[in-house]
């Protein structure tokens, strides 16, 4: 379920002092109830996803055309991403999470964790488009529990990044967070049986 900015922004989270020019562009209750010590297996299935599994024929198809178009124009070449084109956020961490664990790495995916800590991890991704960033959180459900939240921050290169945040919006809202909230209720659900 979509969130208002302030579910993040209301927040002690320390992704804040290091992403001060970057702007929330989606925050997401996800579907994963569970206790107090269930974060790590969020972050479990989180690095362990890959679009081109998608159960979604929809979802595989977009992301299959966006990674082409990227191949196609460049987007995605290596000199685009982070550590060429933007530097990682690590370079911002105050000591504490510098010193602390990064997070794991993703298995298909094209992003890099930043920081991991009891309650919440950053990832980020760069390409000619967008220097973005994925934080997940393990916050307090209201009923005794807890659940995953997932909170978009992006800094978009230049014109060019603004429309392509602009044009693929209507692609996020109605097709890729959907059925990205499905699949992982679906994973979530395997792992309670």
């Amino acid at each position: 379920m979509k969130l208002p900015n302030s579910a993040h922004t209301s927040r002690p989270w320390r992704i804040h002092e290091i992403t001060r020019d970057f702007r929330l562009y989606d925050v997401w209750a996800l579907p994963t109830p569970g206790g107090p010590g269930d974060f790590p297996l969020l972050i479990q299935d989180t690095v362990k996803g890959d679009t081109a599994q998608s159960p979604s024929r929809v979802s595989r198809a977009l992301f299959a055309i966006r990674w082409k178009l990227g191949k196609l124009f460049g987007w995605d070449d290596p000199g685009s991403g982070v550590g060429s084109r933007v530097p990682t956020l690590r370079d911002r961490l105050p000591a504490d999470l510098r010193e602390g664990p990064a997070g794991p790495e993703f298995e298909s995916l094209p992003f890099t964790s930043v920081y991991l800590r009891d309650d919440e991890w950053a990832s980020e991704l760069g390409n000619r488009t967008v220097h973005g960033v994925m934080h997940l959180s393990w916050v307090p459900d209201g009923k005794g529990g807890f659940r995953g939240q997932m909170a978009v921050l992006v800094k978009p290169n230049g014109l060019f990044g603004k429309a392509y945040m602009a044009a693929i919006a209507p692609f996020r809202h109605l097709l890729v967070y959907p059925q990205l909230m499905r699949e992982i209720e679906q994973k979530w659900q395997a792992h309670a049986r």
